[in-house]
């Protein structure tokens, strides 16, 4: 069987978990999520066999400490893998749920249902643990998925996937509901791209370069960020104590996210007061700092922004700190540079705090808090697939919602069309 043939099988048995899964109870999906839990963990001395293997290959293949870290399972992250399956049983199932209801003038009632989306196809980068992330959160909303992972974790994430459809056919689900396409050539990814008709839905995690290859491929649509170019911008009326705490929050807590800020904007009305304590503090704790003229004028000791600067997403302990002249000099900026991932305004003014939610377009704007804040545990939907910056079907965090559409539906009593 060559690559193609390859792929289409597998897609075809995903079409068929679709099927099955569509036709399973709450309760019934709920269990399997349960006992897939109890089995990795039954089971990690066998995952964490496996991984060794993948880890002695991205050894010999030059593959950084950082990158080899996460390529890493161990007891503890084989627990949180479990736990995270758990925690998804446990949510609310949105399939079947009605969100919304109205009769028309000839008594026939019209409504919206969600259900789920199909198949969803998932292409993701070294870490193990998104395998179970993924089949936990579109099995629960009664999608099948095709897992493609990097080639680094092929022998963690087939061990992963095995033990995952073990239980689903224990558990009467088709086991092709969790199918995973396990031969690393590159050519698989791109059969996978043209399975349209029978994939759904392509969600591809990782690196720009990733993403841009999967949607310039792809004939299946695909929802995507391709990086997180954020920002806090600190207004004339911010409160200075809280403007610190969140822009150091946004750069130092984690910098190598999504929603960590990249750049810093300022109000020149506010920027000699606020600027020297807020820089020492970044420059203390390690941050590497780059600023405009104006920035330079006010706090010498940090080297000069360039151009292109402004555009990078660092995902490092960088940040670009800029002086603008009001709001509208700062949205100006955030429209000409920013990825419309995640973007902050820290002030006291309720009319320009309103303007900025309403006038700069991303997929989360918040006002007097954290961009690291834009996550799908933090917002409340209990897990995420992803962060989305498209604008039709989902944007923001993915979580299970997310991962369902809806269909109409209608309650007649013999109604005909005049």
């Amino acid at each position: 069987m060559d690559i193609k043939q390859f792929v289409l099988a597998k897609a075809k048995e995903a079409k068929e978990g679709a099927r099955s899964l569509a036709r399973a109870s709450s309760g019934q999906k709920n269990a399997a999520l349960v006992k897939m839990a109890a089995a990795l963990k039954d089971r990690a001395e066998e995952l964490v066999s496996e991984n060794k293997k993948d880890i002695e290959y991205a050894a010999k293949k030059g593959l950084s400490k950082a990158m080899i870290d996460r390529l890493t399972l161990n007891e503890k992250r084989i627990d949180e893998m479990a736990q995270g399956l758990v925690e998804v049983a446990q949510l609310p199932d949105p399939v079947g749920e009605i969100t919304k209801m109205w009769r028309r003038p000839n008594g026939m009632t019209v409504g919206r249902m969600r259900v789920p989306i199909g198949v969803i196809g998932i292409i993701y980068e070294a870490r193990p643990n998104v395998t179970a992330d993924a089949t936990s959160l579109c099995l629960k909303a009664g999608n099948a998925v095709i897992l493609r992972g990097g080639s680094e974790a092929i022998n963690s994430n087939r061990a992963i996937v095995g033990i995952l459809r073990d239980v689903a056919k224990a558990e009467g689900i088709n086991e092709g509901a969790v199918t995973f396409i396990d031969i690393p050539d590159r050519e698989a990814v791109m059969e996978m791209l043209k399975l349209d008709g029978i994939v759904d839905l392509i969600i591809p995690r990782g690196g720009e370069g990733l993403i841009r290859t999967v949607t310039e491929n792809s004939r299946i649509p695909v929802l995507k960020h391709y990086k997180g170019v954020c920002h806090v911008f600190v207004d004339r009326d911010a409160d200075p104590g809280m403007a610190e705490d969140i822009c150091f929050n946004a750069k130092v807590q984690r910098p190598g996210t999504c929603n960590a800020m990249e750049t810093m904007l300022v109000d020149e009305g506010i920027a000699g007061v606020f600027l020297p304590a807020m820089l020492k503090r970044f420059k203390d704790a390690g941050v590497a700092l780059k600023g405009c003229p104006k920035t330079t004028g006010i706090y010498p000791d940090i080297n000069e922004a360039k151009e292109e600067d402004f555009h990078n997403e660092y995902l490092d302990l960088v940040l670009n700190v800029k002086v603008v002249k009001n709001m509208d000099d700062a949205m100006d900026h955030i429209a000409k540079y920013g990825s419309a991932h995640s973007d902050s305004i820290v002030t006291m003014n309720y009319d320009r705090a309103m303007r900025f939610l309403r006038e700069v377009d991303s997929s989360a704007v918040l006002v007097n808090a954290s961009t690291r804040l834009n996550d799908g545990f933090q917002f409340g939907l209990g897990a995420e697939i992803g962060i989305s910056t498209d604008k039709i079907h989902a944007r923001g965090p993915m979580g299970l919602e997310e991962l369902t559409c809806t269909k109409f539906i209608v309650l007649g009593s013999g109604q005909l069309r005049e």
